[in-house]
């Protein structure tokens, strides 16, 4: 794939339009010594639910729109979703949101999405797939209950061979308003990752949408992990438009749902408290609920997957 311009200069407009109605959004913005600028959307604040769809669509590069969607869930439940429309998926989605950068500086730890990992490279997703961006700026989006201090900011802008007052880093808590909400976006995200692992194609991904529903705020970190992620799991439904041979399609389309993994079934909490650790999970537990192909080059529509009300109800609401 060819280089993708333009997704940090793009997350920086975004992030300074979200750092300009700091107040009104419920967001408060730092600058360090060496200039880094970094917007607390959760950690310390309350942040809101306009914050998180301008969070969200920062870790897309820009190259996404996001908005909200009443979701039924259950019977009687509905919550608040996001319905997350995607332009160039494979670069919006692995090159920028996919949360694969594992930030460990000092005591600072978080999980880092958005574009400034396309300038960083520390992932092994890029050693098998060639996308790279040059950019004066980098952004990135932590999830993560600390705010990184100056040696963190330093040491990130470096990794991403920007100068530390050309870094713009924003951070939410998964338990937060911000977080719910960014976390919801992800659910093409989680298709097109769960496809490389499965060797389809994702350069041949022409457009996807998906809508989920956002999770409540949990009362802390650990009970939010769970309940972000099985509203993805066993909740959420993807819309791909792809352009490639049927057969393949065809046979990629049945491994794509959460369904499809040994995991299925399982709340997600229940698969971390097994890994110990969020990046030791086996990735192919990851995904959305159901996942629907319209492959342009045949005419097919390939469907896979549903929603699990039982597991999402046993999640949220903690019985049958």
């Amino acid at each position: 794939m060819a280089g993708s311009p333009g997704l940090n200069t793009a997350a920086a407009a975004i992030l300074t339009r979200l750092a300009a109605a700091a107040d009104a959004l419920g967001v408060r913005v730092a600058v360090h010594g060496h200039g880094a600028t970094v917007i607390d959307a959760g950690v310390e604040v309350p942040g809101s639910l306009a914050a998180g769809l301008l969070f969200a669509e920062a870790a897309l590069g820009g190259l996404g729109q996001v908005t909200f969607t009443p979701v039924e869930v259950l019977p009687g439940l509905s919550l608040p979703g996001v319905f997350t429309a995607v332009s160039r998926p494979p670069v919006a989605c692995l090159g920028s949101q996919y949360a694969g950068w594992h930030v460990r500086i000092g005591e600072f730890s978080a999980m880092g999405s958005g574009p400034a990992r396309a300038l960083a490279r520390v992932e092994e997703l890029f050693a098998r797939w060639p996308m790279a961006e040059q950019a004066e700026v980098a952004v990135l989006l932590l999830e993560s209950r600390q705010l990184p201090d100056e040696a963190a900011t330093a040491a990130i802008a470096a990794a991403c061979g920007v100068a530390p007052a050309r870094l713009m880093v924003a951070v939410a808590p998964t338990a937060s308003v911000v977080g719910a909400v960014q976390v919801a976006a992800r659910s093409v995200e989680a298709v097109l990752h769960k496809m490389v692992l499965v060797e389809f194609p994702v350069d041949a991904v022409v457009a996807g949408c998906g809508v989920a529903p956002v999770a409540p705020v949990a009362a802390d970190d650990a009970q939010a992990l769970g309940w972000v992620n099985d509203c993805l799991l066993y909740g959420a439904t993807v819309w791909l438009t792809v352009d490639a041979p049927d057969d393949v399609v065809a046979r990629v389309t049945p491994l794509l749902p959460a369904s499809a993994s040994p995991h299925a079934g399982r709340p997600f909490a229940e698969m971390l408290r097994a890994a110990g650790e969020f990046y030791r999970i086996d990735p192919l537990a990851f995904g959305v609920a159901a996942v629907v192909l319209a492959n342009r080059r045949s005419g097919r529509i390939h469907r896979a997957g549903a929603p699990n009300p039982t597991v999402l109800r046993a999640s949220l609401l903690g019985g049958p």
